[in-house]
């Protein structure tokens, strides 16, 4: 059963009870990430998270560590663009303890001078790191295409120069902006007791003054004309990123997008998958993505491709692309994807980590958690024609945006502009 309270603060609690779980997952959740930042504050959120594990008020960095996973739990965090989430597992006897380490770091973070300075230098490395993956890096340059001169298009981690000039006032005051009861949500699933839960958020953080967190600057929705950025770098292998301006959370179309995912190229049963793949050879491995943000959304291929097939492999991808806005689906393949949705929906959720990341990303995006039966209903009512319908829209040639990582010769940088309409 999933209950939801909401502290006089505006703190929200939401719990979803799994019975026959000997775990509970939880995860603190503060509506806040790389989109709420710009110019020399960009990447404040990510260091921010981890300098949380640094130490807090109440434990040090060790105690962090051993609190959790002395007892057999995991410990972790993430950074997105929308929010920023401090999460564990662990036997349900020692959810007490692990709350209040998780609410004592993201809420009253020690943030020492000394400690920056030794962090600074490992998300210097991290930064490098990404930028030595070409399948990472990849994404990066689409996103910047997708969401030009816009924090969307900047990369989570900011800047080796925006990373070199973070200060701990920077920290702070990002922390006490975005910290805040209203941008809060404790997310916990699996042997929990809601009634306890609230009963210690309560008394934790029922005393944080009530208080709204800053907006962000909207994301742009339309685009007249393909971005192309063809990066040259030595590499055994082409890397590739197309991405189109999509859908935002709460679009009416959100599943029918979502089923136009699996058919192109969500599984190894998918049209990319089938066609540029196992028929034609052109790449070891090709997937098409969604990602949904509040204002926002995009529609990704990402392919790795032999360098001399390059072109080959994009013109195909096109044509794969063209033949669904073309063409539609077939009733076969649209039941297909219909059931993988389902199947794989259920079998995310057995598990109380899953579940948490499910709860909690609902209620701090959206206020709600949709159900099982929420979601099943909404994927019966799409129809083939929606999925055409919603492929001519995404999948419109003027909202392409390219980004390749490889050894380009000047003759395949003019045959991919040709294709991508740019030249």
């Amino acid at each position: 059963m999933r209950r939801i309270t909401q502290l006089p603060n505006q703190t929200r609690i939401v719990t979803q009870e799994m019975r026959g779980r000997d775990s509970i997952a939880i995860g603190i959740w503060i509506a806040a990430g790389g989109r709420y930042e710009a110019g020399d504050n960009k990447g404040v959120a990510h260091f921010l998270e981890h300098m949380a594990f640094k130490g807090s008020a109440g434990y040090s960095c060790d105690e962090i560590k051993q609190v959790v996973e002395g007892v057999g739990g995991s410990l972790n965090a993430f950074t997105a663009e929308e929010e920023t989430c401090y999460y564990a597992k662990v036997p349900a006897a020692h959810l007490r303890r692990t709350f209040d380490v998780l609410a004592d770091i993201s809420f009253f973070p020690r943030l020492s001078p000394k400690d920056l300075e030794k962090e600074r230098t490992v998300i210097l490395e991290e930064i490098k790191m990404y930028h030595d993956l070409p399948q990472y890096y990849v994404g990066e340059l689409l996103e910047t295409l997708l969401w030009p001169d816009h924090p969307l298009g900047e990369s989570l981690a900011g800047t080796p120069a925006t990373v070199e000039k973070m200060s701990v006032g920077q920290l702070r005051s990002f922390q006490r902006a975005h910290y805040v009861p209203a941008n809060t949500v404790i997310a916990a699933c699996g042997a929990v007791t809601h009634e306890e839960l609230v009963k210690q958020v309560n008394a934790k953080l029922g005393k944080l003054r009530a208080a709204s967190g800053p907006s962000f600057i909207p994301a742009r929705s339309s685009q007249e004309r393909p971005g192309i950025n063809l990066y040259f770098k030595q590499t055994e292998q082409m890397h590739l990123a197309m991405g189109y301006l999509a859908y935002e959370t709460n679009h009416q179309d959100y599943y029918v997008m979502a089923l136009l995912n699996i058919i192109l190229g969500a599984n190894m049963s998918s049209r990319l998958f089938n066609e540029v793949r196992e028929k034609r050879g052109l790449a070891y491995s090709v997937a098409s993505g969604t990602k949904s943000l509040d204002d926002t959304g995009v529609f990704s291929v990402r392919a790795g491709v032999d360098n001399a097939k390059v072109v080959d492999a994009f013109g195909l991808i096109l044509k794969v692309l063209a033949s669904v806005s073309a063409k539609g689906v077939k009733d076969d393949e649209f039941r297909r994807a219909q059931d993988y949705y389902t199947g794989q929906f259920l079998l995310s959720l057995e598990d109380t980590m899953d579940q948490m990341l499910w709860t909690g990303s609902g209620v701090i995006s959206r206020d709600q958690v949709k159900t099982m039966d929420d979601v099943i209903k909404k994927l019966r009512a799409v129809t083939p024609g929606d999925i055409k319908r919603a492929a001519r829209a995404i999948l419109d040639p003027a909202r392409l945006n390219l980004a390749i990582i490889g050894p380009l010769t000047d003759v395949q940088r003019k045959q991919i502009s040709f294709l991508a309409g740019v030249a």
